[in-house]
């Protein structure tokens, strides 16, 4: 194990349990930045992290703006005071009236979602207007990942005119996430995230010459940022989230980034059930279980180790090295999806020099706060 995740006597942490180790947090926090260019172009996704205490840093360090994907991630981040909060989805059915809920418990808050149909814009509209607020919308550009969004062409113009011309709306830019460009090579990578960002450019200056305001484009996540954080056009925002805590999944598929795993898990080995397994505690319900089934972990110290079998509390390895374990002895292992990873912990120990130093809560882990 690499001396960076030393730990020095993990006797009292419960297993399976979350260790975020705090110097390589900064660490990458200022990866970020560098890499970014200048801190105010940046609008990280809060959703790996959870946690309020990760947002204090950011915000100490000049982060001023914030994405996420929940109202309870919203509602941290406002309670974190952060003052300009970009809720990256669509909102339909209660999530209008919380938007309006939201806009009355934070009124200093300049709040933004996005949109991408007709109806879901009526609604929205009507809802603010009907209690005297406002709140910006972002159009939900397709660079291809078909996930959400509509691709740049007419009903782009037709949807964005409605923003533009709907009280208690605020034309807000465009999101522009481009997750399905996983490719390994870097210059690979690039070509298939121009190609989304270039679509996107040309739609923005299309609207300019018609009169309509394109504030931003909020672009990308982690495996995009690199791509952006290059180009120069004044609209865009960055905005990645796994960067701040990595995980073996990013590690793999973006050797070109300089970031370090800073979330380990910690298991217990709890059975010997044949010469060569190791039964431990790290089941289905403590790390992501999104990755395919052997694949979701990886453990430092047994690295050619297959995991045969994955439970809801038992992860059961298979390995010639077997033989130097022994119940009760710890493991340390890094997620290959570290997002939903935290999303399934309600606290994290915090490691400094080796040594537990406070535990964080993921605040935003569940689906509501108070709104």
């Amino acid at each position: 194990m690499d001396s960076k995740y030393s730990l020095v006597d993990p006797s009292e942490i419960l297993s399976p349990s979350m260790l975020v180790y705090r110097e390589i947090v900064d660490r990458n926090l200022q990866k970020m930045i560098a890499m970014a260019g200048d801190v105010n172009r940046l609008r990280p996704h809060c959703k790996t992290h959870k946690m309020s205490a990760v947002t204090r840093r950011e915000l100490a360090l000049g982060i001023t703006r914030h994405k996420c994907a929940t109202f309870a991630e919203a509602e941290m981040l406002a309670d974190c005071g952060v003052k300009d909060i970009f809720l990256a989805y669509n909102l339909v059915g209660p999530n209008i009236g919380r938007a309006v809920r939201f806009l009355q418990k934070y009124p200093d808050v300049t709040f933004a979602v996005t949109a991408d149909d007709a109806q879901m814009i009526a609604a929205l509209s009507d809802a603010m207007s009907a209690a005297g607020k406002s709140i910006q919308v972002l159009l939900d550009v397709d660079p291809g990942l078909h996930r959400t969004g509509v691709l740049p062409g007419p009903h782009a113009a037709e949807l964005y005119q409605q923003i533009v011309d709907a009280p208690g709306l605020v034309p807000g830019g465009f999101h522009l996430y481009d997750g399905h460009n996983h490719q390994t090579n870097l210059d690979e990578r690039t070509a298939a995230v121009m190609a989304g960002w270039n679509g996107a450019a040309r739609l923005r200056d299309e609207f300019v010459r018609r009169g309509w305001p394109v504030p931003r484009i909020v672009c990308g996540g982690t495996g995009s940022f690199p791509v952006f954080a290059k180009l120069k056009d004044p609209a865009i925002e960055l905005a990645p989230g796994t960067c701040v805590f990595h995980d073996s999944g990013y590690g793999a598929s973006f050797p070109d980034m300089d970031f370090e795993p800073a979330v380990l898990m910690l298991t217990r080995v709890i059975s010997r059930p044949a010469p060569d397994r190791v039964t431990c505690d790290l089941g289905n319900k403590s790390v992501a279980s999104d990755p395919p089934r052997g694949q979701r972990v990886v453990f430092p110290d047994l690295p050619d180790a297959v995991q045969v079998l994955h439970n809801e509390e038992h992860l059961v390895l298979q390995t010639p090295l077997a033989e130097r374990y022994q119940p009760g002895d710890v493991l340390l292992a890094i997620p290959k999806h570290v997002c939903p990873t935290s999303a399934l912990h309600k606290q994290a120990y915090v490691i400094e020099g080796g040594r537990v130093v406070e535990m964080w809560d993921v605040t935003a882990r569940d689906r509501c706060l108070t709104i």
